[in-house]
């Protein structure tokens, strides 16, 4: 997806416009401040799926949950 930058002042004085350029080409606007990015402007997309399927597969099962942890385990995080 194409993304269009723009300073804060130029956003500011054509708002409405990039707000409807969004709108109607779906490409995203993002806005900068002293040259750094600072505000994606994009469509919004809502998420049809219920919150019980949203978090479906996140939840990590722990067969042991009170074992202590393996040195191993603690080196991973590094």
């Amino acid at each position: 997806m194409n993304q269009e930058q723009v300073t804060k002042s130029q956003f500011k004085a054509r708002a409405l416009e990039y707000f409807r350029k969004v709108e109607t080409s779906g490409e995203s606007v993002v806005v900068t401040d002293r040259g750094q990015p600072t505000v994606e402007i994009r469509r919004y997309r809502s998420d049809k799926r219920s919150p019980l399927e949203r978090l479906r597969g996140s939840v990590l099962e722990f067969k042991s949950p009170t074992e202590p942890v393996a040195e191993d385990d603690w080196e991973a995080l590094d």
